[in-house]
C-alpha cells in the first residue's frame, strides 16, 4: 500500500525562490574580477537570475543541454548555478587548474552547448576552440565595455545578456530526477570522470548538509566558501547556504591569508569552508601578521586528511573549531563530519583533537562500511583498516555517458580509501589504497607521515612516497617544504617524527624542495612524485 500524500518534486529553484520569500534582505557578498568587493540582496539576486534564465532560454539553450563554467567564485557564477539548472539544464562547472587538453577533453565530453568563461580564462580557451564542436558561443562574465578582443565566435557580454531580458521568468515544474548538475574528477589517475546529479540528489543534500548535524547554517551565519566552485559545486554550498538563508560570502580568485582575512573581518565571517592547504596559508599568514579573527568560530575542512598539529594550533591560538569532513566529487561531496556537538565540546583538548581531525560521522542519507580483500565487514573498533565503501541518495550510481554500474550488487561504491571506523561511527582515513606503501609485507601511511611532519614547526607541506628498494620491496621518502624565514634540521624532523610513528617508519629519505605539485583542488600529485622518485633509493 502507498502513501496518500502528494508527488512534488523538489528543483534547484525553489531554493532561490523560498529563500527570497524568507529573507529578501539577506545579502550576497562577492570579491569581483577587479579586486572590489560587490554586495546585494538575495531579492537583486534572483531577479538577476531570472534575467539570466530568459536569456539562456532566448538563446536556445534546452533541457539536459551541458553548459560549462570556466569561472572563479562570485556573483555572476552564483546566479549561472540557479538559472542553468532552473530552466532544465545542467551547469557543468570546469576545474579551470587542470591541464589545458583535460579541459579541452571535459568541455567535448559532457558536449557543453556554451561555455560562460571570466576574462581571464580567454587566452586558455582560444588554445583549442577550434576544437570543440558541441559549443555554440561564449558568455564572458563583464559588461560590453570590458569585454576583451577576442578569436572566440558568438560571444556575448554576461551583462549585456542580462540588460535585454524581463526580470520575471515563468519556473515549469519538472521531475525532480532531472540532471541538474555535472562535475568531473580531478584526473589525478587517467581522465576525469563526470558525476552526473539531479536536482533530487542537489536539494537533498543542501537539505541534510545545512543542517544542525552537520554545517549548522542559519539567517544569523556569515559563511565563506574558500572552495572554487568547480570543485563538486563548492562542496553545496551556494544551494545550502541560501536555502538555510545565509549570508553568502564569495572570494573570488583570491585565496590567499591576506585576502581571506580582509573578507573574513569585514564581513564578519563565523564559518569558512576549505581544503587544509587554505587553511595551512591562512594559518601561516596569521602568524606573520599576529591578526586575529575574533568572528571565525568554524572552519569546516575536507579534500585532505586533517593535520593534527594544524587542529591543535587553531583550538589553541585562535579558539577555531576545526570540523574534519570527508567526500569525494563521486559522494556529491559532502558525507561525514565531525560536528561540534555538546558531547565532543565537552571533552578534554587533547582527546576533541583526536575526534576534530577525523573525518567524522556519516550524516543522514549515507551508509559507510570497511571491508577486507573478500568484500566481508570488518570490525568498528577505530583500529581494524578497509576498503571504505558508501551508498546514499546522493553518491554516484554510474558515470557520465557510461552504462557500467560502479556501485556493487548491494549498492556499495568503493571509494578508494583505507580506513578506520570506530564504535561510535567516527571515520579515519588512513590513506588512499595507491598511496599506501608496502614495505616489507607491512602497509606504511604516507598521510599519516605527512601529518607527523608538521608537528615539526619548521615544516610547510610534506608529501611521503613510496620508492623501489632491494630488500623491503618499498620504503618511504619524503618531500618536505621549509617555511620561509626557517632553518630546517634533517635530524630534529626525524626525532618529531619518531614521537608519532613506528620507528620502521621512518622515511628512508627527506628531500627539501621548494614547493610540492598540488591538483587544482588543492591535493597533492602524488602520481607525478612517484614516478620521478621511484627509483630514488635503487640509485
Amino acid at each position: 500500500m502507498q502513501g496518500n500524500i502528494m508527488q512534488f518534486s523538489l528543483l534547484t529553484h525553489d531554493i532561490i525562490r523560498k529563500a527570497v520569500e524568507r529573507s529578501p534582505d539577506q545579502l550576497i557578498v562577492s570579491r569581483t574580477l577587479d579586486g572590489d568587493v560587490y554586495q546585494y540582496t538575495y531579492a537583486d539576486a534572483y531577479q538577476r537570475i531570472q534575467r539570466l534564465a530568459n536569456g539562456l532560454t532566448n538563446i536556445g539553450v534546452k533541457t539536459g543541454q551541458r553548459i560549462g563554467t570556466l569561472a572563479w567564485s562570485h556573483y555572476q557564477h552564483l546566479e549561472c548555478y540557479y538559472a542553468i539548472s532552473g530552466i532544465g539544464a545542467v551547469v557543468h562547472p570546469i576545474n579551470v587548474r587542470l591541464f589545458p587538453e583535460q579541459i579541452k577533453y571535459i568541455i567535448n565530453h559532457a558536449e557543453d552547448q556554451y561555455l560562460f568563461i571570466d576574462p581571464e580564462f580567454i587566452p586558455l580557451v582560444e588554445k583549442f576552440y577550434q576544437e570543440l564542436p558541441s559549443v555554440k558561443g561564449y558568455i564572458v562574465n563583464c559588461t560590453q565595455a570590458q569585454l576583451p578582443q577576442t578569436r572566440l565566435s558568438n560571444v556575448i557580454a554576461y551583462e549585456q545578456l542580462l540588460s535585454e531580458q524581463q526580470s520575471y521568468f515563468d519556473w515549469q515544474r519538472f521531475d525532480s530526477r532531472q540532471a541538474a548538475s555535472l562535475c568531473y574528477t580531478s584526473g589525478t589517475t587517467g581522465y576525469p570522470k563526470g558525476v552526473l546529479a539531479d536536482h533530487y540528489a542537489c536539494v537533498l543534500h543542501a537539505t541534510v548538509t545545512g543542517s544542525s548535524q552537520f554545517l549548522d547554517l542559519s539567517p544569523d551565519t556569515s559563511a565563506l566558501p574558500a572552495v572554487p566552485m568547480y570543485h563538486v559545486c563548492a562542496w553545496g554550498l551556494p544551494f545550502s547556504a541560501i536555502l538555510y538563508g545565509c549570508k553568502l560570502v564569495m572570494p573570488g580568485s583570491r585565496l590567499d591569508g591576506a585576502s581571506l582575512y580582509q573578507l573574513i573581518e569585514q564581513q564578519q565571517v563565523d564559518k569558512a569552508f576549505g581544503v587544509p592547504t587554505i587553511w595551512q596559508t591562512f594559518y601561516h599568514y596569521l602568524q606573520e601578521t599576529d591578526h586575529h579573527v575574533p568572528s571565525l568560530k568554524l572552519i569546516a575542512v575536507g579534500g585532505a586528511t586533517s593535520p593534527p598539529a594544524l587542529v591543535e594550533a587553531y583550538a589553541k591560538e585562535y579558539n577555531i573549531y576545526w570540523m574534519g569532513l570527508w567526500g569525494m566529487t563521486e559522494t556529491g561531496p559532502l558525507a561525514t563530519s565531525a560536528a561540534p556537538t555538546p558531547r565532543v565540546m565537552e571533552l578534554p583538548l587533547k582527546e576533541r583533537i583526536v575526534i576534530q581531525s577525523s573525518a567524522g560521522q556519516p550524516i543522514f542519507g549515507i551508509e559507510i562500511e570497511i571491508f577486507d580483500d573478500n568484500n566481508k565487514p570488518l570490525a568498528h573498533n577505530g583500529d581494524t583498516c578497509g576498503y571504505l565503501k558508501v551508498k546514499g541518495p546522493w553518491v554516484v550510481e554510474r558515470y557520465f555517458n557510461s552504462e557500467v554500474k560502479v556501485c556493487d550488487d548491494n549498492g556499495w561504491f568503493d571509494t578508494g580509501d583505507i580506513a578506520t571506523i570506530d564504535k561510535s561511527g567516527y571515520l579515519r582515513i588512513i590513506d588512499r589504497s595507491k598511496d599506501l606503501i608496502k614495505s616489507g609485507g607491512e602497509w606504511i601511511s604516507s598521510a599519516i607521515l605527512e601529518n607527523a611532519a608538521l608537528h615539526d614547526s619548521a615544516i610547510q607541506q610534506a608529501c611521503v612516497v613510496a620508492a623501489k628498494h632491494p630488500k623491503w620491496g618499498e620504503r618511504p621518502i619524503m618531500l618536505i617544504v621549509v617555511k620561509p624565514d626557517q632553518s630546517f634540521d634533517k635530524n630534529q624532523l626525524r626525532a618529531v617524527l619518531a614521537e608519532h610513528v613506528a620507528s620502521w617508519w621512518l622515511p628512508d629519505a627527506i628531500i627539501q624542495v621548494a614547493e610540492l605539485p598540488l591538483t587544482g583542488t588543492g591535493k597533492l600529485r602524488k602520481v607525478e612524485l612517484r614516478k620521478q622518485y621511484q627509483n630514488y633509493l635503487l640509485i
